[in-house]
């Protein structure tokens, strides 16, 4: 078969067949925050919208015979989705603004959005079209942006299960706010509840569990109810023009970062990405989210957010880049991500800045390195 074109690719139609919220299996006790600081509130409304998109794409095997294997893992994905919480409680939160200006995530069990839909389109024509791809795949990993005024009603974490035509591919898509997990503490959890999951199915071959009475209606979604809806994939609005290159900073780096210098390390990784990238004007305004390297991303740290100028102390920036290695994204280990015995045939993974403008964004987070950092500078095309 031919590859399709972009154009035609364009005309496929993702169909949402169900949408629930998978919460934690264990109550987390009430008062439980993890702080986001604002260094000069009010943290600006596109902030909120500033998020990790993951896709991973995987291949069933043994042809259209095997597309049900897809949505069997479809019974199953709630129940591990809601165990993997239990021991992440904060993923399933929601934001709020404090008294002083800054934000917390308020631990309130309140859940994952989870979401089961199919793409009139196989997974080799999906992935047909090159560049096209990033604007197909808004579909995949949905986003509703969070209202600051009313933010307990916005969850800001999506999970999708995507099943596509023919060949019993799928693809699992995920929308995570950067205010709630840095893109490396994303992958972890993922890479937990993966791990969680494959436990949970194994159990449930021997003794299935009581949701498995729902099998058919998750093999089967778009004959045993109407669906959700269906929304034209050419629909979804294009996202900012925005380019991310990853950094590793040694232990010299990250040791004057957590003495006070992650301004001077923000505005090296900018220097390098603009080198990198090949860009004649350099952004001057950066926005900067540093992860508590003592919490690493975890309910015993936070997450602050300043903003700085590019060029601000130039030399210390200049000797922090010296320390800077570019890295690939799959130094977050998606690619290991396991599901029905398979590895993903490809992987996705962007910041998507929710209108930021001309701004640079940088985000410092801590690495499972000795004493080294993974820094991640996203500019403006």
């Amino acid at each position: 078969m031919a590859a399709t074109t972009p154009a035609a690719a364009a005309a496929h139609v993702v169909h949402i067949e169900a949408v629930q919220t998978a919460v934690p299996t264990r109550v987390v006790e009430p008062g439980r925050t993890r702080l986001v600081a604002v260094a000069a509130p009010p943290l600006p409304a596109p902030a909120l919208q500033r998020r990790v998109r993951a896709v991973l794409y995987y291949r069933s095997g043994g042809g259209a015979a095997a597309a049900p294997g897809a949505w069997e893992d479809g019974v199953w994905v709630k129940e591990s989705l809601s165990e993997a919480l239990a021991d992440h409680p904060e993923m399933a939160g929601r934001l709020r603004r404090r008294a002083d200006g800054s934000w917390e995530v308020k631990l309130n069990d309140t859940g994952v959005r989870l979401l089961q839909a199919t793409v009139d389109a196989t997974l080799d024509e999906f992935l047909a079209g090159g560049k096209g791809l990033a604007r197909r795949e808004a579909a995949l990993a949905p986003w509703t942006d969070v209202n600051a005024d009313d933010p307990d009603m916005y969850p800001p974490f999506f999970m999708q299960l995507t099943r596509f035509q023919g060949d019993g591919g799928y693809a699992v898509g995920v929308s995570c706010a950067l205010v709630l997990a840095d893109p490396l503490t994303l992958a972890r959890f993922l890479l937990s509840w993966a791990r969680t999951h494959a436990r949970i199915k194994a159990q449930g071959k021997a003794t299935p569990l009581p949701m498995a009475q729902y099998l058919a209606y998750f093999q089967r979604p778009e004959t045993t109810r109407k669906r959700v809806r269906s929304v034209p994939i050419d629909s979804f609005a294009g996202d900012a023009d925005v380019e991310t290159v990853l950094f590793r900073a040694g232990a010299a780096a990250a040791a004057a970062a957590a003495d006070g210098g992650h301004r001077a390390l923000a505005a090296a990784c900018v220097g390098k990405a603009s080198e990198a990238l090949g860009k004649k004007d350099k952004v001057s305004r950066l926005s900067v989210v540093v992860v508590d390297a003592a919490g690493g991303g975890s309910l015993a740290g936070k997450t602050t957010i300043e903003t700085c100028t590019a060029a601000s102390d130039g030399g210390a920036a200049a000797a922090g880049g010296a320390s800077l290695e570019a890295v690939q994204w799959s130094e977050l280990g998606l690619e290991e991500l396991v599901l029905r015995d398979s590895k993903p045939v490809h992987v996705s993974c962007s910041i998507v800045t929710g209108g930021g403008g001309d701004e640079g964004l940088v985000v410092v987070m801590p690495d499972d390195g000795a004493g080294s950092l993974l820094v991640m500078a996203t500019l403006p095309k």
